[in-house]
């Protein structure tokens, strides 16, 4: 079984209702991934995203530049909330998301990567553990980089509050 780094965009009255009501919040959510299987938008109009199993590597890398925003696992407990897959689903306020939103643009991929390798990841027992152990290029962990920057510009420049998991 895969770990699968899950995002969705709450309007700040989603969340709202979201933190009040977390049954809700994940039928809510459910419901606009079903949508988008669909209608496949384009990653800066999707409501929802994934890294796939690229979280950890990318949490990785984040915190060994200090990134200002944990990205990766949220920032604030969904009160009540139900396990989601791995555990529940954390949330980052609006304000977050355009603080995030600045620091992943400031951020070019290339600087995530630099004097990083496969046998780092490796040593470093990140998931998932195999690929780097063979040694697999970081463009995985990029390319899904590359995608989570204009997500979380398209949701800073909305005002969106973001929830973030692991399924």
């Amino acid at each position: 079984m895969s770990m699968i780094g899950e995002y969705a965009r709450l309007t700040p009255a989603e969340l709202d209702r979201a933190v009040r009501d977390p049954d809700w919040a994940q039928e809510f959510v459910g419901e606009l991934i079903e949508a988008e299987l669909d209608e496949e938008p384009d990653v800066s109009q999707a409501r929802c995203h994934d890294v796939d199993k690229a979280w950890d590597a990318l949490d990785f890398l984040l915190r060994r530049i200090t990134f200002p925003v944990d990205v990766i696992h949220g920032e604030e407990e969904l009160p009540q909330a139900e396990d989601w897959g791995y555990g529940p689903p954390r949330y980052l306020t609006p304000e977050r998301v355009r603080v995030a939103a600045e620091a992943l643009a400031g951020t070019p991929h290339r600087a995530l990567t630099e004097g990083v390798g496969p046998a780092d990841l490796a040593k470093a027992d990140i998931y998932p553990h195999i690929v780097w152990e063979r040694g697999e290029s970081l463009d995985y962990v990029t390319s899904h980089y590359q995608e989570l920057v204009p997500f979380f510009q398209a949701a800073a420049r909305a005002g969106d509050a973001m929830l973030v998991w692991l399924d």
